[in-house]
């Protein structure tokens, strides 16, 4: 009974740890975004965000990706697509399908908030000492594991 009561407090701490830093994160994915507002909604950035990562794809496959009714989808495409960030096209070999690509406007938004999030966050690593670093290292690459996630290099196929 004892072991589990420190078990217990232990994830505590681990979890009480992991929502301060999430805290931290939000504000600065909400700070990144911020400057294309006027550009694009959130969930279009989402959007944005996954087809420039995952690639073109069916608005079926776009709607799942995004956890959205289909219906949705397609409404959030006809905007980005009438501000030209992105296209469709009609998939070759079933007329009745269209697959949605990212378009070079949308990828440069997608670019831009990616640069403005990796210097708000390299200012704050750029503070800890080289220890520190390297354990977070360790412990974020084990959380994102332990979540399903896949690495940065695989998920944002392409980006420099």
């Amino acid at each position: 009974m004892m072991q589990q009561k420190a078990t217990d407090q232990a994830l505590d701490e681990v979890t009480d740890a992991v929502l301060t830093a999430s805290r931290v994160l939000v504000g600065i994915a909400a700070g990144s975004i911020a400057p294309i507002e006027d550009q694009v909604t959130l969930s279009q950035y989402r959007a944005l965000v996954v087809l420039h990562g995952r690639g073109p794809q069916s608005l079926a496959q776009l709607a799942a990706e995004l956890q959205v009714v289909p219906s949705t989808a397609t409404r959030m495409c006809d905007r980005l697509e009438r501000k030209r960030l992105i296209e469709r096209r009609p998939v070759p070999e079933n007329r009745r399908e269209v697959e949605v690509r990212i378009a070079d406007a949308g990828r440069r938004i997608v670019a831009q908030v990616a640069r403005d999030r990796r210097r708000r966050l390299r200012t704050i690593v750029d503070r800890l000492d080289a220890g520190d670093r390297n354990a977070l290292v360790g412990a974020l690459n084990a959380f994102a594991e332990a979540a399903g996630e896949v690495p940065e290099q695989q998920w944002y196929l392409g980006w420099e």
